[in-house]
Protein backbone atom coordinates (compact mmCIF):
# COMPACT_ATOMS: atom_id res chain seq x y z
CA UNK A 1 0.00 0.00 0.00
CA UNK A 2 1.50 3.13 -1.21
CA UNK A 3 1.77 6.36 1.07
CA UNK A 4 2.60 9.70 1.15
CA UNK A 5 6.36 9.99 1.57
CA UNK A 6 7.12 12.24 4.12
CA UNK A 7 10.15 15.15 3.64
CA UNK A 8 12.11 15.76 6.40
CA UNK A 9 15.49 18.34 6.17
CA UNK A 10 18.09 18.37 9.02
CA UNK A 11 17.55 21.20 11.49
CA UNK A 12 13.99 20.60 11.23
CA UNK A 13 11.78 20.33 14.43
CA UNK A 14 9.64 17.44 14.35
CA UNK A 15 7.00 15.75 16.74
CA UNK A 16 7.47 12.15 17.95
CA UNK A 17 4.14 10.87 19.57
CA UNK A 18 5.39 9.19 22.86
CA UNK A 19 8.46 11.80 23.11
CA UNK A 20 7.11 15.19 22.23
CA UNK A 21 9.03 17.58 20.37
CA UNK A 22 12.86 16.79 18.76
CA UNK A 23 15.11 18.49 16.35
CA UNK A 24 16.00 16.54 13.49
CA UNK A 25 19.95 16.51 13.69
CA UNK A 26 20.43 14.52 10.76
CA UNK A 27 19.90 11.81 8.49
CA UNK A 28 22.33 8.76 7.92
CA UNK A 29 22.68 5.18 6.55
CA UNK A 30 23.23 2.11 8.83
CA UNK A 31 23.81 -1.27 8.20
CA UNK A 32 21.30 -3.72 10.12
CA UNK A 33 21.72 -7.34 9.21
CA UNK A 34 23.64 -7.03 6.69
CA UNK A 35 21.20 -3.92 4.71
CA UNK A 36 21.72 -0.67 4.45
CA UNK A 37 18.52 1.59 5.96
CA UNK A 38 18.29 4.91 6.06
CA UNK A 39 17.72 6.48 9.90
CA UNK A 40 16.35 9.85 10.67
CA UNK A 41 18.15 10.90 14.18
CA UNK A 42 16.47 12.68 16.42
CA UNK A 43 17.21 15.13 19.36
CA UNK A 44 15.40 15.51 22.12
CA UNK A 45 17.61 17.68 24.08
CA UNK A 46 14.95 17.73 27.22
CA UNK A 47 15.14 14.29 27.98
CA UNK A 48 18.39 13.75 26.84
CA UNK A 49 17.59 10.97 24.29
CA UNK A 50 18.39 10.63 21.08
CA UNK A 51 16.03 8.19 18.44
CA UNK A 52 16.45 7.02 15.05
CA UNK A 53 13.82 5.77 13.09
CA UNK A 54 13.86 4.47 9.71
CA UNK A 55 12.81 6.39 7.09
CA UNK A 56 10.56 4.23 5.66
CA UNK A 57 8.40 3.68 9.50
CA UNK A 58 8.72 7.50 10.02
CA UNK A 59 4.95 7.38 8.95
CA UNK A 60 4.21 4.36 10.47
CA UNK A 61 6.05 5.84 13.92
CA UNK A 62 3.27 8.86 13.80
CA UNK A 63 6.72 11.07 13.34
CA UNK A 64 5.51 14.23 12.03
CA UNK A 65 6.45 18.16 11.23
CA UNK A 66 5.08 20.41 13.77
CA UNK A 67 1.88 21.76 13.01
CA UNK A 68 0.76 25.26 11.94
CA UNK A 69 -0.05 28.11 14.13
CA UNK A 70 -3.53 28.21 12.96
CA UNK A 71 -3.80 24.63 14.11
CA UNK A 72 -2.33 24.99 17.52
CA UNK A 73 -4.38 27.79 17.89
CA UNK A 74 -7.62 25.56 17.32
CA UNK A 75 -5.88 23.34 19.92
CA UNK A 76 -5.82 25.76 22.37
CA UNK A 77 -9.67 27.09 21.63
CA UNK A 78 -10.48 23.14 22.21
CA UNK A 79 -8.62 23.26 25.59
CA UNK A 80 -11.09 26.65 26.48
CA UNK A 81 -14.01 24.91 26.62
CA UNK A 82 -16.31 23.05 28.76
CA UNK A 83 -14.79 19.68 30.44
CA UNK A 84 -16.52 16.98 29.13
CA UNK A 85 -18.08 14.89 31.85
CA UNK A 86 -17.14 11.29 31.58
CA UNK A 87 -19.34 9.06 33.21
CA UNK A 88 -16.55 5.85 33.89
CA UNK A 89 -13.89 4.84 36.82
CA UNK A 90 -10.97 7.12 37.14
CA UNK A 91 -8.63 4.25 35.89
CA UNK A 92 -10.55 3.95 32.17
CA UNK A 93 -10.46 8.03 31.87
CA UNK A 94 -6.77 7.96 33.04
CA UNK A 95 -5.55 5.11 30.26
CA UNK A 96 -7.62 7.25 27.87
CA UNK A 97 -5.48 10.43 28.74
CA UNK A 98 -3.02 8.75 28.80
CA UNK A 99 -3.53 7.48 25.05
CA UNK A 100 -4.68 10.84 24.22
CA UNK A 101 -1.24 12.30 25.41
CA UNK A 102 1.25 9.47 23.59
CA UNK A 103 -0.38 10.00 20.05
CA UNK A 104 0.86 13.19 19.94
CA UNK A 105 -2.15 14.96 18.40
CA UNK A 106 -2.42 18.44 19.24
CA UNK A 107 -6.22 18.17 19.53
CA UNK A 108 -6.16 14.92 21.83
CA UNK A 109 -3.65 16.87 24.51
CA UNK A 110 -6.24 19.65 24.53
CA UNK A 111 -8.83 17.41 25.21
CA UNK A 112 -6.74 16.11 28.28
CA UNK A 113 -5.81 19.78 29.26
CA UNK A 114 -9.19 20.74 28.69
CA UNK A 115 -10.92 18.24 31.23
CA UNK A 116 -7.94 17.99 33.76
CA UNK A 117 -7.34 22.24 34.47
CA UNK A 118 -8.11 23.75 37.39
CA UNK A 119 -10.81 25.94 36.29
CA UNK A 120 -10.97 28.20 40.03
CA UNK A 121 -8.54 28.22 42.58
CA UNK A 122 -10.53 26.41 45.32
CA UNK A 123 -10.25 23.43 42.81
CA UNK A 124 -7.72 20.68 43.74
CA UNK A 125 -6.42 17.41 42.02
CA UNK A 126 -5.38 14.16 42.62
CA UNK A 127 -2.06 13.14 41.82
CA UNK A 128 -2.32 10.87 38.98
CA UNK A 129 -4.55 13.68 37.34
CA UNK A 130 -2.13 16.56 37.96
CA UNK A 131 0.23 14.47 36.85
CA UNK A 132 -1.40 13.88 33.48
CA UNK A 133 -2.35 17.22 33.37
CA UNK A 134 1.31 18.71 33.52
CA UNK A 135 2.09 15.74 30.99
CA UNK A 136 -0.20 17.24 28.19
CA UNK A 137 0.05 20.62 29.03
CA UNK A 138 3.77 20.50 28.48
CA UNK A 139 3.41 18.16 24.95
CA UNK A 140 1.08 21.30 24.13
CA UNK A 141 4.05 23.93 25.05
CA UNK A 142 6.60 22.11 23.45
CA UNK A 143 4.62 22.48 20.35
CA UNK A 144 3.94 26.14 21.19
CA UNK A 145 7.02 27.41 22.59
CA UNK A 146 9.35 26.27 19.24
CA UNK A 147 6.58 27.61 16.81
CA UNK A 148 6.50 30.99 18.27
CA UNK A 149 10.46 30.96 19.41
CA UNK A 150 9.92 31.00 23.40
CA UNK A 151 11.03 28.97 25.99
CA UNK A 152 9.24 25.80 27.46
CA UNK A 153 8.16 27.55 31.27
CA UNK A 154 7.15 30.86 29.30
CA UNK A 155 4.84 29.02 26.38
CA UNK A 156 3.30 26.61 29.64
CA UNK A 157 2.50 30.09 31.38
CA UNK A 158 1.07 31.39 28.34
CA UNK A 159 -1.18 28.50 27.34
CA UNK A 160 -2.46 28.96 31.18
CA UNK A 161 -2.81 32.07 30.78
CA UNK A 162 -5.15 32.06 27.91
CA UNK A 163 -7.18 29.20 28.96
CA UNK A 164 -7.48 31.29 32.22
CA UNK A 165 -6.38 28.21 34.75
CA UNK A 166 -5.66 30.09 38.24
CA UNK A 167 -2.42 30.50 39.16
CA UNK A 168 -1.14 28.37 42.20
CA UNK A 169 -1.43 29.69 45.62
CA UNK A 170 2.12 30.01 47.41
CA UNK A 171 1.73 28.43 50.68
CA UNK A 172 4.99 29.10 51.63
CA UNK A 173 3.92 32.81 51.80
CA UNK A 174 3.63 34.51 55.28
CA UNK A 175 1.85 38.11 55.21
CA UNK A 176 3.65 40.56 57.29
CA UNK A 177 2.04 43.56 59.01
CA UNK A 178 3.70 46.62 58.58
CA UNK A 179 4.03 46.71 62.42
CA UNK A 180 5.73 43.74 62.32
CA UNK A 181 7.87 44.79 59.75
CA UNK A 182 9.11 47.73 61.99
CA UNK A 183 9.71 45.72 64.78
CA UNK A 184 12.23 43.56 63.27
CA UNK A 185 14.40 46.48 61.58
CA UNK A 186 15.07 47.92 64.71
Amino acid sequence: MPSKKLDFKAGQYVVYPTQGVGKLVRVEEQTVAGQKIKMLVIDFERNHMTLRVPVERAEISGLRPLVSMKKMDEAIASAKGKADAKRMIWSRRAAQYEENINSGDPMKLAEVVRDLQRRTAADTMNFSARQLYLRALERMAQEFAVLHKIDLDSASDKIEDILGVPKEIDLNAVDVDDDEEDDEEE
